[in-house]
């Protein structure tokens, strides 16, 4: 038997500990942000990052909910309390959430045996950056409507105008802090998160003051098998029905062709740091494990997460254990500071979130062509067709034109929608309409951030 190397292990043990806050942290703010609550969240990012770890294709990553698949579930947790009893009667919203979230994960698992991960290259980069566009923007205005109570959803209960100094000097923190532990506390701030910090500060900070605001409130606690086994047997779908099933397909589509993409895309940025190859089928078929447990507990589904596996690679994890430990060790400090998270302002999710939105938003494209557009508004116009070929980094009207189609269309019909015209309407333009002058595609790192989530 080949020997353990301890250093290696503790060094394995620690990445996951430094990850598991972070996890867990991002875990209450995706719960609060797909409506299914703070506990549904941090129950779904210790479940998740454990079985993907465990029967991943990626070595050392981390997986759990991220902003672009909670957004598609808020849709899902929305019709399912707002006009699933106006088509099918007597129906458990719950339980119909459950079943989508269900129904994706074995989509997800069909496609790792159909061998599908090898076509994630196919999606064009103008289209991806396009509908994480769509959905940064989808996170701002829930965020707007929940601090305002506009767009038929419950105002944050207190005064708004504090509710509106947490928020901001929340959103505040979460940007400032990584610059300011990097420059002042270098030797920490690998492991000190800047998300982490700003819940810890702003949580004494509003209780201290005894501000009279809104917090979070744990729908559900386990404290016992016992509790755990309940839970399960009350979020399983009883109905089976054709007409439920019909009606929960296109959700459940919907969250498999982002969660392909999301997972398979942020393998190839951990691929490029840690020299190795994911095998992706295998990772999809984890990933579909991960969608069924987290349904099973009526939490929300997610994905390989760019910045949480990038944070455990730069941690020294190298093997598939410190993926484990982030779920196990983010389940432990659930149970053990339930009652500490109670007390924790609604607000400052509200302000994490807005950063998350940032990070998702793909600015790099806006950056490069706004750039253009100062620099000679005429020349762009007057050579509206031009790829532009001499330019090493550059992104052309044309490319600027589906990045934006993509974000209107994911905004204002659905994700699916938009990915499925862009795409064909990148291939046709390129092989049947303009084949002498086809249109680029935004080249990752230098021109574009593509699946980048959130820290």
């Amino acid at each position: 038997m080949k020997n353990i190397n301890k250093q290696e292990l503790v060094q394995n043990i620690m990445a996951g500990l430094t990850v598991s806050f972070v996890a867990l942290t991002l875990g209450a703010a995706f719960g609060l942000l797909s409506g299914r609550g703070a506990f549904a969240g941090m129950l779904s990012a210790a479940l998740f990052a454990f079985f993907t770890s465990l029967f991943g294709g990626t070595k050392v990553q981390c997986s759990g909910p991220t902003g672009p698949m909670t957004t598609v579930t808020a849709i899902v947790v929305a019709f399912a309390h707002d006009k699933l009893l106006s088509q099918i009667p007597g129906a458990n919203a719950d339980q119909f959430i459950n079943l989508v979230i269900l129904m994706s994960g074995a989509i997800i698992i069909l496609m790792a045996a159909l061998r599908l991960g090898k076509y994630v290259t196919l999606i064009p980069n103008v289209v991806v950056s396009g509908f994480m566009n769509g959905i940064a923007i989808i996170i701002w205005l829930d965020q707007i409507k929940r601090l305002f109570g506009l767009g038929g959803k419950e105002a944050l209960t207190g005064p708004l105008a504090i509710n509106l100094i947490i928020a901001v000097v929340s959103a505040a923190l979460v940007f400032t802090l990584p610059h300011f532990l990097k420059k002042y506390l270098s030797k920490y701030a690998s492991i000190l998160s800047g998300t982490l910090l700003t819940l810890v500060i702003m949580t004494i900070v509003s209780n201290a003051l005894a501000l009279n605001i809104e917090h979070v409130q744990l729908s559900a606690s386990i404290n016992s098998f016992g509790d755990f086994i309940n839970l399960v047997q009350s979020q399983f779908p009883t109905n089976w029905d054709l007409n439920i099933l019909l009606l929960a397909l296109p959700f459940a589509l919907q969250l498999s062709v982002l969660g392909y993409l999301d997972t398979l895309m942020t393998s190839l940025v951990v691929d490029k740091m840690t020299k190795r190859k994911t095998k992706q089928n295998q990772e999809l078929f984890a990933q579909g494990i991960g969608a069924a447990a987290v349904a099973l507990v009526g939490g929300i589904p997610g994905a390989q997460a760019t910045i949480r596996s990038v944070l455990i690679v730069k941690e020294k994890a190298t093997w598939r254990l410190a993926g484990i430990l982030v779920g196990v060790f983010a389940l432990i400090e659930m149970l053990l500071f339930q009652n500490l998270i109670n007390l924790i302002p609604q607000a400052v999710f509200t302000g994490i979130l807005i950063k998350v939105g940032y990070d998702v938003f793909d600015w790099m494209p806006f950056r490069l062509y706004l750039k253009e557009i100062v620099k000679d508004w005429h020349a762009m116009m007057h050579k509206f067709f031009s790829r532009h070929d001499d330019e090493p980094i550059f992104v052309t009207n044309r490319e600027f034109f589906v990045i934006v189609g993509t974000t209107l269309v994911t905004i204002l019909f659905d994700l699916n929608l938009a990915v499925a015209i862009f795409t064909i309407f990148f291939y046709m333009h390129n092989k049947v309409f303009v084949k002498k002058n086809p249109m680029r595609d935004l080249k990752p790192i230098t021109e574009t951030e593509g699946m980048a989530d959130e820290m």
